[in-house]
């Protein structure tokens, strides 16, 4: 009887000792699985909001962690260390929201040609000279849109000034730059400069020139909600009755019914 009990202790001793042998086992598997962590990759996102046309800042950009594979078109810290300082100066050919992974195709280097790349397909730059005065007083920036308003002294029969016509020549226009600046100032002011560059049809481009050669040119600001309206242009030098119409980068004439004297 004695050593049926003494067999059962042994068993027992042993079967405790193996059941404990496997828990730390299974707990040093858990420890190390612990310990051993996915290395870690970051990528290149804006740290603030970026609108189409800022050229871009060293502090406005940053790196942020980033699981699993990261897509080729993204900036990895692995493979471009430098991209903060690099890419500085660039301008941003469509926004970015704060967080968001910066692309390479969304970026055009600083420099010659670069506002080009600024210009959708089919359209042109052309610049106009203004003041503050003729400018909504220096509150249009790049990216506003605005009608282009032009002003002229008529001289009457003798010869002498006249009377002072301002008629619309251009409505629904982009600003693509004020002077060389293509975002507002570093500390949110208005840029107030000396011209300001205008996106245009390639068919609206001689009002405009005609517009600054016999005489003034003022841009009025529009509210952000009328950006979507086609240009309605009045045409100089047309016949009476006759509309000229800009709407995605194509031109139409309509004659309007001219109202006879007795109606």
């Amino acid at each position: 009887m004695i050593r049926i009990v003494i067999l059962l202790l042994a068993l027992a001793s042993g079967g405790a000792a193996s059941w404990l042998a496997l828990g730390t086992g299974d707990q040093r598997a858990v420890e190390v699985a612990e310990v051993q962590e996915t290395p870690s990759q970051e990528v290149l996102v804006a740290a603030a909001e970026l609108k189409r046309g800022a050229v871009i800042e060293e502090n406005q950009l940053r790196w942020q962690p980033w699981e699993g594979e990261i897509p080729p078109v993204f900036i990895s810290r692995s493979s471009r260390p430098d991209a903060t300082t690099a890419l500085k100066g660039s301008l941003a050919l469509s926004g970015f929201v704060a967080g968001e992974p910066i692309r390479d195709d969304k970026l055009a280097q600083g420099g010659t040609g670069y506002l080009s790349s600024l210009l959708p397909s089919g359209k042109r730059a052309i610049a106009v000279r203004v003041t503050a005065e003729s400018t909504a007083g220096g509150f249009i920036l790049p990216n506003d849109h605005v009608d282009v308003i032009h002003t002229v002294a008529r001289p009457d029969a003798s010869g002498d000034a006249g009377k002072v016509v301002s008629r619309a020549i251009l409505s629904n226009i982009r600003v693509l730059a004020v002077d060389q600046t293509v975002s507002q100032a570093s500390d949110g002011a208005s840029v107030i400069g000396k011209t300001a560059t205008l996106e245009v049809d390639p068919e609206q481009i001689s009002a405009v020139a005609a517009a600054e050669a016999s005489g003034t040119v003022s841009l009025a600001l529009r509210a952000i909600t009328d950006n979507h309206e086609a240009s309605v242009v009045e045409a100089e030098g047309t016949r009476p009755g006759v509309v000229r119409f800009f709407n995605g980068g194509r031109m139409s004439m309509v004659e309007v019914p001219s109202r006879s004297g007795g109606s």
